[in-house]
């Protein structure tokens, strides 16, 4: 959520900057400054009338200490309306924060000054690319016909069960899952992150402090009788485990990574682009997080975008990186990047990870705070990535390892799966 303080001290900027996104409802800028006015007027008013009220009271009680009961009376009669007046001025404050509120949370981030102009992904701009594309014979197949060639990967099984988007990994396909897992937590660990296993259930405020609520509430997955959302990503309950939190300077850079399932509704998403692993209502993904100094985080970012290359890398997959134009960027980041690996068998590209750096967006959401040097409070900066999600890395690295022999399984997993080959 952007702080009202910024929005009025810079609102040429703010709306130069929402336009980069394509945001349309540019009217809430000055809406919400025209708010946060009659906001600070009517606070003026109320210190006013009680200053009054106050000043009032000493002098009735003055008189009356003197004797001049008449004298005080008078007073107290004159001054007995004040209570209805702050009463007035108590529920007018209310409604005016109320509506202050709810204008400020459809307000998305702010692109960073390096986001490019754009209106959707096909205006991303690509920062580098890096391995070599497959070459693969003319009867290559495609992951989905893998599995199934293989017995690894069952889609019929997993509609039966629950639905489209729910497959059932078997034998050596959930073996190279579990693998995956493990591999991409121990890096994790050895790159400074502190493993957590968190709540895979989040409530309201959860949902609502990392931005995923009201954005994306048609997304997400509702346990209505205990008002509960299942999460879209380990994001969500890492970062709110800080939630109303104030930190410690010297903790920073606080570094979490957790796998978990997650849960995504994708409603409307059809088509031969979502077939197979390509897009599910339930995945696995090890995430990674940040809360760091304000003055890090873009260096911090960058860290985080060559970690999450590091494992694209050691698991030989050609990828590459892209920036997000403003019109593709999600409603609570301040810059993006987003990995893509090399579908040897489709050829096409397909998101594997997203780093977002989120500044104090999610932050004043969640009164993440730390005090500074001059000793004055300061929100916190968030950053998360995936690190990584694991359908579309299983994808890959079915197509792009396809022999006549078989699959052969990247070497750093080896050790995991204790298998060299899918056979």
């Amino acid at each position: 959520m952007l702080q009202v303080n910024y929005i009025r001290e810079n609102r040429d900027q703010v709306i130069e900057r929402l336009a980069l996104r394509n945001f349309k409802a540019l009217e809430l800028v000055d809406e919400v400054i025209a708010l946060d006015e009659r906001r600070r007027e009517i606070q003026t008013e109320s210190d006013a009338l009680a200053a009054e009220a106050n000043a009032a009271a000493r002098q009735i009680g003055e008189l009356m200490r003197q004797g001049k009961r008449d004298e005080a009376e008078a007073i107290k009669a004159r001054s007995g309306g004040y209570k209805e007046q702050q009463k007035k001025l108590a529920d007018e404050q209310a409604l005016v924060e109320a509506d202050l509120y709810e204008k400020l949370v459809l307000l998305p981030n702010l692109p960073h000054h390096t986001v490019p102009r754009g209106a959707g992904a096909e205006d991303n701009e690509v920062v580098l690319e890096h391995g070599h594309r497959p070459e693969l014979p003319d009867n290559a197949l495609p992951h989905w016909e893998l599995a199934t060639k293989y017995d690894i990967i069952d889609f019929e099984l997993g509609t039966k069960v629950s639905g489209s988007g729910f497959p059932v990994y078997k034998g050596k396909g959930a073996r190279l899952q579990r693998a995956m897992i493990n591999f991409f937590l121990d890096q994790a660990e050895k790159a400074g992150y502190r493993e957590v296993q968190p709540p895979i259930l989040i409530n309201e405020a959860s949902g609502f402090g990392t931005g995923q609520l009201p954005d994306k509430e048609g997304q997400m997955y509702h346990v209505g009788i205990d008002n509960l959302y299942l999460i879209p990503t380990a994001e969500v309950p890492l970062t709110n485990l800080y939630r109303d939190t104030i930190v410690k300077e010297t903790d920073f850079p606080i570094k979490l990574t957790a796998y978990t399932p997650c849960f995504r509704r994708e409603a409307g998403s059809y088509g031969a682009h979502v077939r197979g692993l390509n897009r599910l209502h339930q995945f696995d993904k090890v995430e990674v997080v940040q809360l760091v100094h304000p003055d890090t985080s873009y260096e911090v970012l960058e860290t985080m975008s060559t970690y999450v290359q590091s494992l694209l890398q050691a698991l030989n997959l050609p990828y590459r990186v892209l920036r997000l134009c403003g019109g593709d960027m999600g409603f609570t980041s301040a810059l993006t990047y987003d990995m893509e690996v090399w579908s040897a068998a489709q050829k096409r590209w397909l998101e594997v990870s997203s780093v977002s750096n989120f500044e104090t967006y999610q932050s004043n959401r969640l009164k993440v705070r730390f005090k500074g040097e001059n000793g004055k409070m300061q929100l916190a900066h968030t950053l998360n990535g995936s690190a990584l999600a694991l359908p579309r890395i299983l994808a890959c690295i079915l197509e792009d390892n396809q022999t006549d022999r078989g699959i052969k399984i990247p070497e750093v997993l080896v050790p995991y799966t204790g298998f060299e080959w899918i056979d």
